[in-house]
């Protein structure tokens, strides 16, 4: 008897393959067979995948891009996509089909749904992405990596998390050092849509700060290149200790030694800082067209674990005002810290683990 397939179907971003590398990873180790559906542009994001899934291309196409020739010929790509997945699916029949949104994700959950195979859908963000949206009445399972997370009318979803790296999970709930009259780190992190009101911002709010907290504020900021070079002449001539670089391999660790992190509210940072427990200061991205980032940052916010500022009252002074906040109360900083690490979900892969084996189960009786 063959080991059970699973079929992933993910996009071409990290905040979709990450937690599908990461259930790929823990059901091989598990026995299982594993396959990756995605397009052309999601395969070139797939080389951390381990070497036995087997990657499939299935032709995709996205409605927000590619202008009306793109609109009018999307239809046809989906629907070759779907085609192909079902011709495969028959050949090798999956026990489950797990999708992680993108368009990419759509051919092969559209083919499971059409082959009532069974299938399970996962959202990163707190409101559900267009892909997912579509499907999320035709799933046997809808797992959500955010919680709360907008549902369609009648669809009660399954609170997993989001599944984090290895370095994040070994910095799990690392102990926090309160900010005092001691070296204190600042750590900054944009997405790469949405570095630049960082980098514009948050220099000159750290040049306002009282010259005491100034002297022992060190500041880690990722900035893309042609905003590295103005804020590190702010933080210059501020004389704050500032390293300025548009990407940190080391963010894990960065996190743990912070006494305060200013970030984007993308779901895999919103994740990260859950799980290893820090204050924060969360800038949702406001063009995001469905606000995602402001539901990812929910669920810190209410804790009591972070500070949401929204792009429009985001402004060196309100910054300024907000960090001092934090770094002035040092039994409220080990609040904020505590209160993420209790929406943490370290145990995000294992739930997915669990909820694939639930509908494997189901299957066969």
């Amino acid at each position: 008897m063959s080991a059970p397939l699973l079929v992933i179907a993910a996009g071409g971003t990290g905040g979709h393959m990450f937690p599908a590398q990461a259930l790929a990873e823990a059901m091989l180790a598990q026995g299982w067979r594993v396959k990756l559906t995605t397009d052309a542009r999601g395969a070139r994001y797939t080389g951390g995948f381990p070497h036995s899934v087997e990657i499939e291309q299935l032709s995709s196409a996205t409605f927000a891009r590619g202008g009306i020739a793109g609109k009018l010929t999307a239809p046809f790509k989906l629907a070759g996509g779907v085609l192909s997945a079902m011709m495969k699916f028959r050949r090798d029949r999956p026990s489950v089909v797990v999708g992680f949104g993108g368009y990419p994700s759509f051919p092969a959950i559209a083919a499971a749904s059409l082959m009532k195979l069974p299938r399970m859908i996962h959202e990163q963000n707190g409101v559900l992405g267009r892909v997912n949206q579509v499907f999320a009445n035709r799933v046997d399972i809808v797992a959500c990596g955010t919680w709360p997370t907008a549902l369609p009318a009648g669809v009660d979803g399954s609170f997993t998390g989001n599944p984090v790296r290895r370095a994040i999970l070994e910095r799990q709930g690392a102990p926090y050092i309160p900010p005092g009259d001691y070296p204190m780190s600042l750590v900054v992190i944009g997405g790469s849509q949405g570095a630049r009101i960082l980098a514009e911002v948050v220099p000159r709010a750290v040049a306002l700060l009282p010259e005491p907290t100034k002297a022992n504020i060190r500041v880690a900021q990722q900035a893309r290149d042609e905003d590295a070079d103005q804020a590190t002449r702010i933080y210059a001539e501020a004389g704050i200790d500032a390293e300025v670089a548009p990407f940190f391999h080391d963010v894990p660790n960065r996190f743990s030694e912070a006494q305060l992190v200013i970030a984007r509210s993308g779901a895999s940072t919103v994740a990260d800082l859950s799980i290893i427990g820090r204050p924060s200061i969360l800038v949702p991205l406001a063009a995001a067209i469905r606000d995602e980032q402001t539901a990812n940052a929910r669920g810190l916010v209410e804790a009591g674990a972070a500070i949401m500022m929204p792009e429009s009252t985001f402004t060196p002074q309100a910054l300024a005002e907000q960090i001092m906040l934090i770094l002035q109360q040092e039994r409220g900083s080990v609040q904020m810290a505590n209160a993420a690490l209790s929406v943490g979900k370290p145990d995000a892969t294992e739930a997915l683990v669990a909820l694939t084996h639930q509908l494997n189960e189901k299957n066969r009786t």
